[in-house]
């Protein structure tokens, strides 16, 4: 990374001249920004990248700033590959907050300061996420998977949660750790979008502002990396060192100055195996001593009211996909998405929707055991023929 004060900075990634108007914010900034765009077009369904093109910041930073939104209800992610966002009834209040100065923008608090507070104990009863949506826990080694997560933590025992995308890997670790910050991984994740970069300051001239990793590290805090096996290895090493016995990292982009993790420190890691780019290295596998596969829970699906004959269905292409026969089968968010579009439009316009969200080489198999299922065809939803209009009265 280039140093403040050379001539090519304001052209580095997410950093641009002291007159334009996609310097990069701080976080509290970038959150707001992020909810104004969101905002301005409530049923618009944004991408990191097309987010990331139209603020002028990188990837990284934008989907970190996106899964904040997530977590604070003030956003709602509504696919994952892409990911794509849009707004929600706290979106337009989040767009009006501009802070004055982002707390990473000060000097990282002493490595003795950890701020981080003990999860209650769980009975296995729901837990309410910071986006006021409930968690229902799982049973993890005879007991509620957030406190067996929290015993880990308490053990510094890393945990690499692997599976397929909507099975809850993201919700369970919000329901386990209050304290959460979450980086957003994707192939665009850069080494400032953990450790901080050099951003513009009200003056006109730069500060160092510290990333997700430095204030996980100073604030004693968990930290997910989400997506991580699409980060690149490069990038990754930046992380090793905080995880191992050292437990610090040298900032050579501020001064070459040496951050020590505060007690209370924890790194935690989703992996959706199966995703165009994911690659579980070594490197990367050895550094978390335990790897949890998260399926859905189709049990819970049914007791959460879901159509019985949409869980059925899940029910079955989940056996073929892991008798690797077909690559796809809906997963909790897509049968919790199933609901409300049948509650909204009914149960038909619903799974020809689940049938339209299939991957191409698996939709005819999945419209098949919907069609068989439901005992009449289904197919893709989509648009008809135009309505005939209903005649004026007086004409």
């Amino acid at each position: 990374m280039t140093s403040p004060t050379s001539p090519r900075h304001p052209a580095s990634p997410g950093t641009s001249g002291a007159n334009s108007p996609t310097a990069k914010a701080r976080p509290g900034e970038l959150r707001a920004a992020v909810a104004r765009v969101l905002a301005a077009e409530e049923s618009g369904r944004f991408s990191v990248t097309e987010l990331a093109k139209q603020l002028g910041h990188s990837t990284g930073a934008i989907g970190s700033a996106c899964e904040t939104l997530v977590a604070r209800g003030e956003a709602e992610r509504v696919s994952s590959h892409p990911r794509r966002y849009q707004a929600t009834p706290l979106t337009a209040a989040a767009a009006r907050h501009t802070p004055k100065r982002s707390p990473n923008a000060q000097p990282p608090p002493s490595p003795t300061t950890g701020t981080s507070q003990p999860a209650p104990a769980t009975d296995g009863g729901p837990i309410t996420r910071p986006n006021g949506q409930q968690y229902h826990p799982r049973s993890l080694a005879k007991m509620p998977d957030v406190e067996a997560l929290r015993r880990l933590r308490r053990a510094d025992v890393p945990v690499l949660l692997y599976g397929p995308p909507g099975t809850g890997k993201t919700s369970l670790v919000e329901a386990a750790f209050p304290d959460l910050i979450t980086v957003a991984g994707d192939g665009d994740t850069t080494v400032g979008d953990l450790v901080g970069e050099y951003t513009q300051s009200e003056s006109g001239g730069y500060e160092f502002v510290y990333g997700p990793l430095i204030t996980a590290m100073t604030e004693g805090r968990a930290l997910l990396i989400d997506d991580a096996t699409l980060i690149s290895p490069k990038v990754l090493a930046a992380l090793y060192p905080a995880m191992d016995g050292r437990r610090q990292i040298q900032v050579k982009a501020h001064k070459g100055e040496t951050i020590t993790a505060t007690p209370g420190f924890y790194v935690i890691a989703g992996h959706n195996p199966g995703v165009h780019g994911a690659v579980l290295t070594e490197a990367l596998a050895s550094r978390f001593a335990v790897q949890i596969q998260v399926t859905s829970d189709y049990d819970l699906a049914a007791s959460l009211g879901i159509d019985l004959t949409a869980v059925r269905v899940a029910r079955n292409l989940a056996r073929l996909r892991q008798a690797d026969e077909i690559g796809w089968a809906p997963q909790l968010r897509e049968l919790l998405a199933f609901q409300k579009i049948a509650t909204v439009l009914g149960s038909d316009v619903a799974f020809a929707n689940l049938v339209g969200v299939a991957p191409p080489e698996d939709r005819e198999t999945v419209t098949e055991i919907v069609t068989k299922a439901v005992g009449h065809p289904i197919t893709p939803l989509a648009l008809g023929r135009q309505l005939p209009t209903t005649p004026r009265k007086g004409t």
